[in-house]
């Protein structure tokens, strides 16, 4: 599982750059440590990169 989660974690740090992988940090470590703040802040950031370009 952790090999998976960093393989999702470099892709999207590809795309989207060091904000992606920000992103992708913030929500991993959110989640891990059950923190609704951490993993919001890692969502958002995420869903932002993603509807940037729509917007």
């Amino acid at each position: 599982m952790p090999a998976l989660a960093f393989v999702v974690e470099q892709l999207v740090q590809w795309k989207y750059g060091a904000a992606g992988g920000v992103g992708m940090f913030l929500l991993s470590i959110g989640i891990k440590t059950r923190s609704q703040r951490t993993a919001s802040a890692g969502a958002v950031l995420l869903a932002v990169l993603l509807a940037g370009p729509v917007l």
